[in-house]
């Protein structure tokens, strides 16, 4: 069994805390990577690669880290196992598996070929998931850290193999097999994995720290030896404060929608629909049962702008088929409605209100209160209503609702939990620092993260 998943702390940030301010989102479908060509060889023999990483989609091959035109690799296999490539060799791969979407997993790749046996382990949230020596025999060469062409999310032997994910403190270490407590630590409360500071390490010649934190170089090496990637096709809107120390809420493939479930993108911020007729949906990756909530959805096509329903809803099926029940939230037909309902659906006779192309919608949910507002272009269209007078809130069985996106038609939306895949003009934070948003955070309402999770949720 898997240590405790790091899903970011459980409680606001101790003193002298080590906090990780940023990650980097990969997005498959626009094929992003990072690439560098050492300039001479390090040791062959013995090196180590760290990385956090968080996943947006399974039962995908992904490469997390590659060396070499005919590549060696860190690999996602697409039946969710994680294992290595070795060129000429064959892959070699875990027996379980790693399928959380919604949470942070520290990987440690670690070889040393002048060992007698085991000479490459790979470690999961600091504990051993997976030990081998086929593949690398006694004090083998490999073809990591060699003056060739390496690759953080890519492989350029299987052109489709990009990263979709997130990833965190990427390191590498040339002519040392560390173990992972030289990268992080279990909480002592907790017991959760969590990351320490690597600034300290020896990182050799040909070593190099990814931190993330310059967004106008997001291939920058802080490790001091000036090993910096070339980076392709991310900009500085892919830098995001989603963190091992601080996970954001995301949408997510676990929880399908009734008919169908809609494409994400974007690290699991953008969603689209394809055809009409059918409610498709997707829902969040984090569940309240209190407190106030914010979160902006921005729509992304001309076509299909209405019937959208979004909000809030529980990520539990119940027995009926319309992705419209299940929800506290707003729909964008030519009613513009607000909808409350669990196994059947009231709402409100006003129209409150369309919405256009590129236009951001806001929706903050008072759990405590019982009312949900929501806003256009930053203007209140329903300021504290009470939800409660149109239908039955859609708590599941464990009293919690997660945000909950729903469309019938063709077209796309962005949702921005405080991690916008796209550009914000204004940047707007919640009362606690958190979040990038558009629009100002009503006063007392948070972006869904684990931190404001631990305070209050």
């Amino acid at each position: 069994m898997l240590p405790t998943i790091a899903t970011g702390n459980v409680g606001s940030a101790l003193a002298g805390e080590f906090e990780v301010a940023n990650s980097l989102r990969f997005d498959d479908g626009s094929s992003d990577y990072l690439s560098k060509t050492f300039a001479s060889a390090g040791n062959r023999k013995t090196w180590t690669w760290s990385g956090w990483v968080k996943r947006a989609t399974l039962s995908t091959n992904y490469i997390l880290f590659s060396a070499g035109t005919s590549s060696s690799h860190l690999r996602i296999y697409d039946d969710d196992k994680i294992g290595i490539g070795i060129s000429g060799t064959g892959n070699f791969k875990s027996s379980g598996v790693i399928r959380d979407t919604s949470g942070w997993y520290h990987i440690v790749y670690k070889v040393d070929t002048t060992l007698a046996s085991n000479r490459v382990t790979l470690y999961i949230n600091g504990s051993v998931f997976f030990q081998t020596d086929a593949g690398y025999s006694l004090n083998a060469d490999t073809t990591f850290n060699n003056n060739i062409q390496h690759y953080v999310g890519h492989d350029t032997e299987e052109s489709s193999w990009f990263f979709d994910g997130y990833l965190a403190e990427v390191c590498f270490i040339d002519g040392q097999a560390l173990d992972p407590t030289s990268f992080g630590e279990f909480d002592e409360d907790t017991g959760i994995w969590k990351p320490i500071d690597v600034s300290g390490l020896t990182f050799g010649t040909n070593g190099f720290y990814l931190d993330f934190e310059n967004s106008g170089s997001l291939g920058a090496d802080v490790s001091g030896n000036g090993n910096n990637f070339t980076v392709n096709n991310l900009t500085s809107i892919d830098q995001s404060t989603d963190t091992c120390t601080n996970n954001f809420c995301t949408l997510q493939t676990l929880r399908p929608g009734v008919e169908g479930t809609l494409t994400l993108s974007d690290g699991n911020l953008s969603a689209t629909k394809t055809g009409t007729g059918t409610w498709f949906a997707s829902y969040g990756s984090m569940g309240v049962s209190q407190g106030k909530w914010y979160y902006e959805i921005k729509f992304t096509s001309a076509t299909g702008i209405t019937e959208w329903v979004v909000g809030w809803g529980a990520t539990e099926i119940f027995s009926y088929a319309n992705e419209t029940r299940n929800i506290v939230g707003y729909t964008t037909g030519s009613d513009g409605e607000v909808y409350t309902g669990k196994t059947s659906t009231g709402s409100t006779s006003a129209n409150y209100g369309s919405f256009s192309n590129g236009d951001i919608m806001g929706i903050a949910l008072n759990l405590d209160d019982e009312q949900i507002s929501i806003y256009k272009n930053g203007t209140a269209l329903v300021t504290d209503f009470d939800y409660t007078t149109v239908g039955t809130v859609p708590y599941d069985t464990n009293g919690y609702v997660t945000p909950k996106v729903a469309h019938k038609n063709t077209g796309s939306v962005s949702v921005n939990f405080g991690n916008p895949p796209y550009s914000i003009s204004s940047g707007n934070s919640d009362g606690n620092g958190y979040g990038n948003f558009e629009y100002s955070v009503p006063s007392g309402y948070y972006a869904l993260n684990t931190k404001n999770l631990a305070e209050f949720g």
